[in-house]
């Protein structure tokens, strides 16, 4: 059973360290929208689902503490969104983040006339909705992804697209627990995925947790294992996706997909709607973040650079639409002319009743 890397219990939201995996396992309890931004920010948690999930707790909280006070409506309003706005700060390539903080603060408008203790709760169970839901989505991508895999074959994956990066079951990993469990014989190349070693941490603990067979790798072996044929398919998340089908992903996602099609290997995306932002025309305009040079020079407390040198860090690239095979989301596929099939998936009904 996949890892839930968030728990919301008694009114204490938990969240497994990923930073300290697979060494240690950590939960940590936060009860302050405060905490769970720095948590976000510092990755105790990532993963765009996981981080809209995240956020979306915390908005709850900050409903809870505004509620507690004695305020007009339109100042608790205003209060409210602000602290949505400092959890919306945190990471800027992420859309899942600002999908779910504007889904949280469409219902405090709407319900801003309860009494303030009941406008919280229900903010408090919408955040619990956002979570419930993010597993079925998983579940639904998964039985319409995994028809693209083959009866028996490698797949590589890179970065984490697993049940810790989301509320449960996964993305790119969901699919491929989807196919084993509809009998086919998946086994999984992860990536290390450099500098923060997502791939080498979080993949490889999560898939051996879970008995399904994978085999690490260094992010360079990648091209070698596909000149060698061992590589069948390619699947991967996304944290944004433009109208015309452009992907952000880790960086290095870009690599594994000129690779992929160098060797004529299928590379498929797996990734919620809420995911896929139409206001971006392409890729270009995707905002890219740029995170701690220590993530480089540094291995935990180990440097592995000489002081001083210059770093550049950004967390994510831009995988252009033209590598990519399908887009698998929770309401379907889209394997040709991402702009028309994205807009027609994104016009869809939502599967779990909310937008």
């Amino acid at each position: 059973m996949a890892i839930k890397p968030i728990l919301f219990e008694d009114g204490i939201c938990r969240m497994i360290d990923q930073r300290l995996l697979p060494a240690e396992e950590l939960w940590r309890d936060y009860r302050d929208d405060g905490a769970i931004a720095e948590a976000i920010r510092t990755m105790v948690v990532r993963g765009a689902p996981a981080i809209g999930i995240a956020a979306a707790y915390g908005a709850a909280f900050a409903a809870a503490a505004l509620a507690s006070q004695s305020l007009p409506v339109v100042e608790r309003l205003q209060l409210f969104r602000q602290r949505c706005q400092h959890l919306a700060a945190t990471r800027p390539t992420a859309v899942n983040l600002f999908w779910a903080l504007a889904r949280m603060e469409r219902l405090a408008e709407a319900t801003s006339a309860l009494a303030p203790q009941d406008w919280a709760a229900g903010l408090r169970q919408e955040a619990c909705r956002i979570d419930a839901e993010d597993e079925l989505i998983n579940r639904a991508m998964g039985r319409h992804g995994q028809a693209l895999l083959p009866q028996q074959g490698t797949v590589l994956t890179h970065c984490n697209a697993g049940a810790l990066a989301t509320g449960g079951y996964g993305t790119a990993l969901g699919v491929i627990r989807a196919a084993i469990e509809a009998g086919k014989q998946i086994d999984v190349v992860a990536d290390e995925t450099r500098p923060f070693w997502q791939g080498a941490r979080l993949t490889a603990w999560e898939l051996q947790r879970d008995g399904i067979d994978v085999t690490l790798i260094c992010d360079n072996m990648a091209g070698y294992l596909m000149q060698q044929g061992r590589i069948d398919a390619v699947i991967v998340g996304a944290d944004r996706i433009s109208a015309n089908g452009d992907v952000a992903n880790k960086i290095g996602t870009y690599s594994v997909a000129v690779l992929a099609q160098a060797h004529g290997i299928p590379f498929y995306v797996a990734a919620p709607r809420s995911t896929i932002d139409l206001s971006l025309a392409d890729g270009s305009a995707i905002p890219i973040e740029e995170r701690d040079p220590r993530e480089v020079t540094h291995c935990a407390k180990q440097q592995l650079a000489p002081a001083g040198v210059a770093v550049y860090n950004p967390a994510f690239d831009v995988t252009p639409a033209r590598l990519v095979s399908a887009i698998i989301t929770e309401v379907g596929v889209a394997c040709a002319d991402y702009r028309t099939q994205l807009a027609e998936l994104m016009a869809r009904p939502p599967l779990c009743g909310h937008v």
